[in-house]
């Protein structure tokens, strides 16, 4: 039977309808792996946070953090600490957040160990800042992971016995390579430069420029996890017992800061929190920049010492509760962390 000559345009609308169709699912599919590009000069989070594990991170008032209380999940929360919030069931280090994504290094997945290697699904992650959307950039083993701008600079394990190497990746999952061939702490960045010390034949200070991706030498010096705040460089002496000390990126001359052993350090705005290490006088203590003002915060062996604009967090060495704040500026007042254990028991 011959086809009406009416039904032709109906045909014909059909196919329009359907190419429409596939023209906007592929534009969704694309804008979907679109990111919303960071202005320039982005930092995910603070060099001192990122040195103590990255578990808080703030932007703009609202702080995400591995709330210890869950099994180290990820949580957030106004500055203060009041509407605290459950976003995922991941495990989060080296926590960095810009614009509406957070990044982080995965190490577990809190809840049902049957669930095989979802239960393990360790690696870099990007999520919204509502914890929303997770998608894994790399199932690998990571260490220290900083976002720059939009790129991530993070330490990663070789499966091939290479070690810790230092690798780079879009925020869009593209362009993943390797750019040092050491283990390179990016924790440092100022005006797109990451100060590292060297791993392999030296702890000489290191500047790796991430425009030009190139290296060179600053000081022929003996140190470990350098922070560059303006011109000067904190760091532990490794040739002088791991004291504090300072020096100026352009001048000669180091600055001593202070006569105790240091086992990790931060620095937030005009002050240094650090950890003295001592068989017998351990001590949470702090000091302004150029070391005076020097006082004892809490006696005892604490770690992961991470600052938000209102609170200093840390917990002792051989528990990771109770975690213990005081607040940054003003007199020591040590207390607990008790608003992020009512999270979890409310929830």
């Amino acid at each position: 039977m011959a086809t009406t000559s009416g039904s032709r345009p109906k045909t014909a609308l059909i196919f329009f309808f359907l190419f429409a169709l596939i023209a906007l699912l592929v534009i969704c599919i694309i804008l979907q792996g679109k990111i919303e590009q960071n202005p320039p000069g982005t930092i995910g989070n603070t060099a001192g946070n990122l040195n103590n594990k990255g578990l808080f991170c703030e932007q703009n008032g609202v702080v995400y953090f591995a709330n210890a209380y869950d099994n180290g999940t990820l949580y957030s929360m106004n500055a203060d600490e009041t509407n605290i919030q459950k976003l995922s069931d991941a495990q989060a280090q080296s926590i960095n957040a810009a614009g509406d994504y957070l990044y982080y290094y995965q190490t577990d997945i809190a809840g049902d160990k049957d669930l095989g290697f979802i239960a393990h699904a360790l690696g870099l992650y990007r999520s919204k800042t509502n914890g929303k959307d997770a998608l894994c950039l790399k199932r690998d083993p990571c260490a220290t992971v900083v976002l720059v701008d939009n790129t991530l600079y993070y330490q990663h394990f070789d499966n091939q016995g290479a070690g810790m190497t230092l690798y780079q990746m879009d925020t869009d999952k593209k362009n993943d390579k390797q750019v040092l061939k050491e283990a390179a702490n990016p924790a440092s960045i100022q005006d797109g430069c990451i100060y590292y010390n060297g791993t392999t034949d030296n702890h000489h200070l290191y500047q790796y420029n991430t425009y030009t991706g190139t290296s060179s030498i600053i000081w022929n010096g003996n140190l470990w996890n350098p922070v560059v705040i303006g011109n000067y460089v904190y760091y532990m002496d490794v040739s002088d017992n791991y004291k504090l000390c300072r020096r100026q990126l352009d001048a000669e001359g180091t600055e001593l800061l202070t006569t105790d052993r240091v086992d990790m350090f931060n620095i937030y705005g005009d002050y240094i929190y650090y950890q003295k290490s001592s068989a017998t006088e351990p001590a949470l203590k702090r000091m302004r920049l150029d070391g005076s003002e020097n006082e004892i915060v809490a006696e005892g062996v604490y770690q992961n010492i991470n600052i938000t604009s209102s609170y200093v967090y840390f917990n002792a060495y051989d528990a990771p509760t109770p975690v213990y704040k005081t607040p940054v500026y003003g007199p020591v007042n040590v207390t607990e962390f008790t608003a992020a254990a009512v999270a979890v028991s409310t929830k």
